[in-house]
Parts: C-alpha cells; sequence; structure tokens
C-alpha cells in the first residue's frame, strides 16, 4: 500500500530535523502497536542517513554489538576499545554527533525497563551535558501507552520534561480510510466501507493487510480475519497483554463485557460479582483503551455515563473473537463467520454513529459534536453537531436503512435538548450508509 497522509507529522518532523543541524532535539513518538510510527519515520527520513535501533528483549551486551555493527555500515564510524554497555554507547553518538549531524532512531524505547532500567537516568545525564552542542536528531519511540507515558510525563522519572516534542500518533481520518477504499476497490459499497472501519479503525497496519491481499468487501475482509494463518486472530492478546500484566485476564472480561454493549460500571459489576472500579479508572486514564462517554451538554458531575473501547479493532475483536475463542482454538471458522453473518449489523450500528460523529469532528465546521441520552438511555440522540459561532446545529438519527428513520420522531425526542440551544437555527438530518 502506498503512503498516505501525515502530512502534519512528516512537517513536524522535518522542522524538527532542521532544528537538530544546529542543536540536539529529542522527540517522543508514541502509538498503538501497528499505527505506522516506522513507516512514518522512514518516510521522514528517506532521504538522509539515520541510524535505527529496535529495543528487542536480549541482553544488553548483545544489542549493542548489533548497534555497533549499523553505527559502522551507517556512519562509517567506530569506538575505540569495546562498548558493552548503551550508556557508553550512547556517549559514544551523542560525542560524534558533535561533529556530524544525523538521526538515531530508537524503537519499542519503554524495552529498557525490562533490560537495564537505569537506562533512563544515564540518558538523562548525557543528554543534559550533550543537547547545547550536539547535532542529534533523536527520535524515541513506543508502543506500550502505558510506560511511555510514565518515562516521559511522570515528574519523578529522570527524563520528565527533556522531551523537545511528544507526538502522539493516531488512526487514519475518516477521509483517508474512505479514499484507500476507493483507490482499492472501485465497485465495492459503502457497507464494505464501514465494515473497512470496523475492522482496522485506521490503524495503517490493518489496512494495509487488507489492500495487500486484495480483501476489500465485507466477506473478504470476513474470511481474511477468520483463517487460520491469520494476522489478526492473536491481535488483541498481542496488543494486551504486555500492557495489562498478570491481571490481563480480569481487563479482558470488562473489555469483551463493554464490547457486547454492558457499558456501564453497574452492569459490569453485576455481572463479574466485583468491584471494578479501579480497574475501569486504569483503562480509561493510564491505558487509553476505553473511554467515558457523556451526552452532550451533560455538566460534569453527571453520573449518566457509558463506556466504550475507543479502538476500533480491539472492540470487533473482543465482541467475536475472544468471545467465542473456544472456536477459534479448535479452528471452526465457520460457525464464528455465521455468527458475524447474524450480529453484525446490530454490532455495525453504533459504529456507523461513531462514523459521523469522527467526520463530522473533522470537518472543522463545529465547535461541540456529541450524541445525547436521557436517564435511563430515553430519548436517545446519535450525533448532535454544534456551530456556536454561526448559531446553528444539526440533530441526526443514523441507521444503515435511511427508510427506517423518522424525522418526527426525532424531533419530538429532542424538545429537552433544544433547551441547550435557544435562538439556534436547527437542521434535522437522517443519516445512512449511502451518506458515508
Amino acid at each position: 500500500m502506498r503512503f498516505y497522509d501525515r502530512e502534519s507529522e512528516l512537517e513536524m518532523l522535518d522542522g524538527i530535523k532542521q532544528r537538530a543541524s544546529e542543536k540536539g532535539q529529542m522527540t517522543v513518538l508514541v502509538g498503538r502497536r501497528r499505527i505506522g510510527k516506522t513507516r512514518l519515520i522512514q518516510k521522514s527520513l528517506e532521504n538522509d542517513k539515520y541510524l535505527y535501533f529496535f529495543i528487542a528483549k536480549k541482553d544488553e551486551k548483545l544489542l549493542c554489538n548489533e548497534f555497533l555493527e549499523d553505527i559502522r555500515e551507517t556512519l562509517d564510524i567506530k569506538p575505540f576499545g569495546a562498548i558493552e554497555s548503551f550508556k557508553s554507547l550512547f556517549e559514544f553518538l551523542l560525542d560524534a554527533s558533535t561533529r556530524t549531524s544525523f538521526s538515531l532512531v530508537i524503537d519499542e524505547f519503554q524495552e529498557f525497563y525490562r533490560i537495564n532500567p537505569s537506562v533512563y537516568s544515564d540518558m538523562q545525564n548525557l543528554w543534559d551535558q550533550y543537547k547545547d552542542r550536539s547535532r542529534m536528531n533523536l527520535i524515541l519511540c513506543g508502543s506500550i501507552y502505558s510506560l511511555m507515558t510514565k518515562i516521559f510525563e511522570n515528574i519523578k522519572e529522570p527524563l520528565f520534561g527533556r522531551a523537545n516534542e511528544i507526538i502522539r500518533l493516531k488512526p487514519f481520518k475518516t477521509k483517508v480510510i474512505k479514499q484507500i477504499f476507493i483507490d482499492n476497490n472501485k465497485t465495492a459499497k459503502n457497507k464494505d466501507l464501514l465494515a473497512l472501519y470496523i475492522f482496522t479503525g485506521g490503524v495503517a497496519k490493518y489496512l494495509e493487510y487488507f489492500v495487500d491481499i486484495k480483501a476489500i468487501s465485507f466477506d473478504s475482509m470476513k474470511n481474511a480475519l477468520l483463517s487460520e494463518n491469520s494476522l489478526l486472530l492473536n491481535e488483541g492478546k498481542s496488543i494486551l497483554i504486555e500492557e495489562f500484566g498478570k491481571d490481563y485476564t480480569t481487563y479482558f472480561s470488562i473489555l469483551s463485557l463493554i464490547a457486547s454493549s454492558k457499558t456501564s460500571r453497574a452492569e459490569i459489576e453485576s455481572i463479574l460479582e466485583k468491584n471494578v472500579g479501579g480497574y475501569i479508572d486504569r483503562l480509561e486514564k493510564e491505558y487509553s483503551i476505553i473511554k467515558k462517554h457523556k451526552p452532550i451538554f451533560a455538566k460534569e458531575n453527571s453520573r449518566v455515563q457509558k463506556y466504550y473501547i475507543e479502538d476500533n479493532f480491539l472492540n470487533f475483536w473482543f465482541r467475536f473473537i475472544f468471545k467465542y475463542r473456544s472456536a477459534v482454538e479448535i479452528g471452526n471458522f465457520n460457525y464464528l463467520k455465521n455468527i458475524i453473518d447474524r450480529d453484525f449489523d446490530t454490532f455495525s450500528g453504533p459504529f456507523l454513529e461513531k462514523y459521523f460523529r469522527q467526520k463530522f469532528e473533522e470537518s472543522g465546521e463545529y465547535s461541540l459534536v456529541g450524541n445525547y441520552w436521557e436517564k435511563g438511555n430515553n430519548n436517545e440522540i446519535d450525533l448532535v453537531a454544534v456551530d456556536e459561532f454561526n448559531k446553528q446545529a444539526i440533530i441526526a438519527e443514523v441507521k444503515l436503512n435511511k427508510d427506517k428513520i423518522n424525522l418526527q420522531r426525532l424531533e419530538e425526542k429532542s424538545v429537552k435538548l433544544l433547551q441547550n440551544l435557544r435562538g439556534y437555527e436547527i437542521e434535522y438530518k437522517a443519516l445512512s450508509v449511502e451518506d458515508m
């Protein structure tokens, strides 16, 4: 798949690289696995010589030996004597950067926690000594969000405050997903676009996977996902077990329930028969996997709220693959395909709503976008988009089939909502897959 989007990130990285030619720059790039961090860096440095260090789970001495080979090949320099610690290697490179400017990329930077945590304080001391005379463009990447946040944003950590920039790489926007969809399947229908949005959530590697195997329709994507050698069958585990550690079973149970529409803490606790407040708090604030949603215009202290899994693919994975893992383990993929065929329309409805809310947010035309419901899930409204400057608002019902939308009923459900929109010009809209 060709390189898409990321214009603002590339522009930012290029500016940092220019500044690094005069004074050392430390950039932190954070994003979930498969989001496209490495591809972005390769694109930004494609015309330059740069060092790329991947921090695998190996002995520190072995890593240093591998990195020394890269240094000799890329920069044509070598140290005097043996280097067996990352501290010595980093100091050698910082010293070299005082004479020539180059980029150093360290990927999966959080893995030093497992190899040698003292690396972080060593790097802090060395960076403080050399940064003003160094000309190193240092890019530190990581995919375990909680650890990367701790390393650079916890005031007690040595590298706190050292980064010049922190870039949080997000999934592609709806317009980019749609462009990739159009570029790779001229005859597919919007139901297939919705499936692509759900199965990938805009994550670059998943989009590339489906494009490369030419699976862009709902059925072809479903078949690719549910095959013995599928890249994505164990993806949920691969991404999250390292994040959660030994408590992963409880976290997985909570996420499975949220994916199955048990979106309140009370519902989750009644099923698991345990207090999950701490787990939910960490899933939201530490791991950034779930998000708390309140009705638009709700007060800050309102207890009317629901939890959702932010990542579309993980939502699908917990709803179908994790939930029916017994069928997956015995290779009964046809059984699971039948379940997906049966339940997909119901499951996909909230994602169609999310797609339109995201699309309205990305348009730049509205100051506030959300959905609305009242206590007891009464008078649910799928999309409310507010333009406070021009005093205009859109209130929309979203369904797969536009013929099932009743705008008169939508107006009736909006009575209390309109109390927050006095003096606004209101437009009621019916949105469906054909409007994607």
